[in-house]
């Protein structure tokens, strides 16, 4: 099985090739976040798999064309990451409400949420629907997001 990550970038270099045919590997590794050698390999494999055909613009300047196996493979590339998307919110929201549920079974009716981002957003949905509310400090149990885990600290003084 591949590498997400991996199939993240190609869906990605896809998208921009489509978007921009005269797109530079430069401006594509300054996108990915990534040096412009892995854009290289990355755009060398879909090459020689089919996916994307180069042709010589200007001197130093290189187009490239997505062919119709290229297409069909951002389409399924974009449905596996929709898919994978899908999963991993379902188990985060699995996950915060376990943790909601021990919450309560402790007593408690509030929570303290250390971390930001999608994840914390998928906490603050779940704590809705649990109707247990978020504050900003206090003894309350914390839920602290760490990348794509929640964590239940129970014990406000070892936080």
């Amino acid at each position: 099985m591949e590498n997400p990550e991996e199939n993240v970038r190609e869906l990605t270099l896809l998208e921009q090739i489509e978007r921009d045919p005269d797109v530079t590997q430069a401006s594509l590794a300054t996108k990915l976040g990534v040096a412009v050698g892995t854009v290289n390999w990355h755009i060398k494999r879909l090459v020689s798999k089919g996916y994307v055909k180069v042709k010589r613009a200007e001197r130093k300047k290189l187009r490239y064309i997505i062919t119709p196996e290229g297409i069909a493979l951002r389409a399924r590339l974009t449905m596996n990451y929709i898919d994978h998307s899908f999963r991993l919110y379902r188990r985060t929201r699995q996950r915060v409400k376990t943790h909601l549920t021990e919450i309560k079974r402790a007593g408690h009716d509030s929570v303290r949420l250390i971390g930001e981002g999608d994840v914390a957003d998928i906490c603050r949905l779940s704590c809705l629907e649990q109707d247990v509310i978020i504050v900003p400090d206090g003894d309350s149990p914390a839920l602290e997001i760490n990348g794509f885990k929640v964590l239940l600290h129970m014990d406000p003084k070892n936080d």
